[in-house]
């Protein structure tokens, strides 16, 4: 792979015009076609082969206005008022009217009919309903509901709208978002010394990640791709491109100081650097393509859209980087005597001026066990937390504080009960056509459970053997209490068919929600056995070793657990919820953990291999253990410090959106990079391999001889291009 990738940088860097104007060819198209072709943004959440999911896609042909998105405008009374006074009463009726006449609205429900109205008759709840899914009901739609909350408030009452039609439907990218860009770029500043380097470093990243998004979007007619799957693939195309960037031209720049051509330092650096870059890109691409195995689509097409981006991230780091040095030439070379040029020839370590990375490597190094014993007190201090993890989706009650949407749900919770806004919709079917008997008699028994609140009169479907019966919790959609009477309705089941003669399936959003939920929470231990599995064979083929993989494994599992229960404190139980402008406190967004195990254990494997190849090579070229860790990791320790300060402030600077998916996402991705990054790459890996000493570097004979060489080191290409007076060390270093 090394000898290859050292051909494609010299040809990159030859034909660096051609291979520029493919990458502009390529990103036109894709606008083009993300202009021409691109249709809206799906955020349905699909379980398919549930019990929930089966009834509700019956529903759609039989009774499809419950089947789509729904709202609902929130009106209250002043105060010492009743809504049923006249000029109020006046009010809400005029507001059902101009509701039945909002665009793509298929019903609407009168709170004097449905009998929405809160008991101290202050507050009543109109109903809409529309015939077609979230993702279809336009902006328009959506602006006329509001349009009438506000002409009800200029009537005087209170108004406020929500319902699901308020899922997210785009992306927004704000001042938070550019600040992060704004950050990463004065780390590479500080890095490289150089502002030309730093720009050579963020345009293969912003090239990779416009061409990755145009590429998603212009998916969307033939593939239900999310505002949030566009979201995380665009916050890893960003920081890892911009990391795959920083590693090779950091290693491209160290030759140039050592006096490199340009052009053979470009194919050294793609060679190299280029390899570790291909390998742990490599991984994280296996890991979030790993989530279709689930069966979620929705989680499909994240895992999928984020693993493209990533891939045109490498692509274009090992294809766009190479050609950029051919256009900027010897200018990349750090200037004779500054800081940049020191290190790159060691002259700051012979001077006795040994960087702060060098010196934390030589403190751990000095005390391993002491470093081992505190450090990984500290994370499962940190993970404790996750014991309480609790997964569920995000509903308005996750949305931000004073939103329409916000005011809405908590308005009904607190005058009707949390569990009006998760109702539960159970299809009745009976196969002697005639379900209204056999409906009636459900609906009476299901009034027994002890967790419902109120049971609504049957609906009739347009399938005479139907019925659609709607069941009001006591706790909100989100409750662990809902969750087990959704079980306890399903555990029922046979007893009800066998008392009514009417088979009974629990279906609805919150049904949809808490299979969901219940599928992902299912899938994370197989799915973290996988990837625990995949690492140690990854790693192990590497390093030729057995403790390297196992610590790195080790390693991994106390970051996630760390990063989970930073999550679970902040998140669930609200432990400085107020000062980080956390809107709601619940449940942890249900497909958090995957996201968090698939991208970290990329990212862990991309420290991992260079931090750890240049500790491999020192001690393969001195046989010192412990001195080949401090040589080793010297030069990489400030490059993964660097790459790990981008990718924070990317993802933290989507941290302050207001989107209940995005939020904890950006959180748990920010603090997770930094822990895996400081407190286990920088600071157990060092320790390990110093309290393990020679033994570090063992592998059994038959297994090396049985696993294959990936050759990310470039070994290959040290025997391939070093002569008589090129040194080993300097082709085959991957820092």
């Amino acid at each position: 792979m090394a000898v290859l990738l050292h051909r494609l940088g010299h040809r990159a860097y030859h034909h660096r015009k051609l291979v520029l104007g493919i990458w502009l060819a390529v990103l036109a198209a894709l606008v083009t076609c993300a202009g021409l072709f691109g249709g809206k943004l799906d955020d349905r959440f699909t379980v398919p082969g549930t019990e929930s999911q089966r009834a509700l896609d019956t529903l759609r042909s039989t009774l499809p206005q419950v089947s789509g998105a729904n709202a609902q405008i929130v009106l209250t009374s002043p105060k010492g008022h009743h809504v049923s006074e006249t000029p109020y009463a006046t009010a809400i009726a005029r507001a059902v009217a101009a509701a039945e006449s909002a665009p793509q609205v298929s019903a609407v429900v009168d709170p004097r009919t449905s009998g929405a109205v809160s008991a101290d008759r202050t507050t009543a709840v109109v109903q809409v309903q529309y015939s077609v899914p979230n993702a279809e009901v336009s902006s328009a739609s959506v602006n006329a509901l509001k349009d009438v909350a506000k002409s009800a408030e200029r009537q005087g009452l209170g108004a406020s709208v929500g319902g699901s039609v308020f899922s997210s439907k785009g992306v927004h990218v704000g001042a938070s978002e550019v600040i992060g860009v704004i950050v990463a770029v004065l780390v590479l500043v500080l890095t490289f010394g150089s502002l030309l380097a730093a720009g050579m470093a963020l345009l293969p990243a912003l090239a990779g990640v416009a061409v990755g998004l145009t590429g998603l979007l212009a998916l969307t007619p033939v593939a239900g791709i999310s505002s949030t799957a566009v979201t995380l693939a665009l916050m890893l195309g960003l920081a890892v491109g911009i990391d795959y960037a920083l590693f090779i031209l950091s290693r491209h720049r160290q030759q140039l100081a050592r006096g490199a051509d340009p052009q053979e330092s470009a194919a050294l650096a793609n060679g190299t650097a280029g390899s570790a870059v291909v390998f742990a890109g490599g991984t994280v691409i296996i890991a979030l393509a790993a989530l279709s195995v689930i069966g979620i689509p929705f989680l499909t097409t994240m895992g999928l859209g984020a693993a493209g981006a990533v891939l045109v991230a490498v692509l274009a780091s090992i294809t766009l980087l190479p050609a950029l040095a051919g256009f900027a030439g010897t200018k990349l070379a750090p200037q004779a005597g500054s800081k940049a040029a020191l290190r790159a020839t060691d002259a700051e370590e012979s001077a006795g001026e040994p960087s702060i990375g060098a010196r934390w490597v030589r403190t751990v190094v000095a005390r391993p066990l002491l470093a081992i014993l505190g450090t990984a007190g500290v994370l499962l201090a940190l993970a404790l937390p996750a014991a309480d993890l609790r997964l569920a989706l995000p509903d308005d009650g996750s949305a931000a504080k004073g939103s329409t949407q916000r005011t809405a749900y908590d308005t009904v919770s607190d005058k009707f009960g949390p569990g009006f806004n998760g109702p539960l919709l159970i299809l009745t079917r009976t196969h002697d056509g005639n379900s209204n008997q056999a409906a009636a008699q459900v609906a009476q028994r299901l009034g027994t459970f002890s967790d419902v609140k109120a049971v609504l009169p049957p609906q009739p479907t347009h399938d005479p053997g139907q019925s659609v019966i709607t069941v009001i919790p006591k706790t909100g959609p989100d409750s662990v209490q809902t969750g087990r009477l959704v079980r306890d309705i399903r555990d029922s089941a046979s007893s009800l068919r066998t008392a009514t003669g009417a088979s009974v399936a629990v279906t609805g959003t919150t049904a949809v929600n808490i299979d969901v939920s219940t599928r992902l929470g299912d899938s994370l231990l197989p799915f973290v056995a996988i990837v625990v599995g995949l690492s140690l064979i990854l790693l192990m083929t590497v390093f030729r070793s057995l403790v390297v993989p196992l610590k790195a494994a080790a390693g991994f599992l106390l970051s996630v657990a760390a990063s989970l229960g930073m999550v679970v404190a902040l998140f669930q139980w609200g432990w400085l919820a107020d000062v980080l402008d956390v809107p709601h406190t619940g449940p942890v967004v249900s497909f958090l953990p995957i996201i968090l195990i698939g991208v970290l254990f990329g990212l862990a494997m991309d420290y991992e291999v260079f931090l750890v190849s240049g500790i491999r090579e020192e001690w393969a070229h001195s046989g010192r253990a412990r001195q080949s860790i401090v040589d080793g990791a010297r030069h990489s320790v400030r490059v993964v410090t660097a790459a790990a300060l981008i990718m924070f402030t990317v993802f933290a600077g989507f941290f302050p959106l207001d989107d209940a998916l995005i939020k904890p996402i950006a959180f748990a991705l920010a603090v997770g990079v930094a822990i895996d990054a400081f407190a286990v790459r920088l600071t157990l890996v060092p320790a390990v391999l110093a309290l393990a000493g020679r033994r570090a570097w063992w592998l059994p004979g038959w297994l090396d001889r049985l696993l294959p060489d990936l050759d990310v080191e470039g070994s290959s290409l040290q025997k391939a291009t070093s002569g008589p007076d090129k040194a080993p060390a300097e082709l085959a270093s991957t820092s």
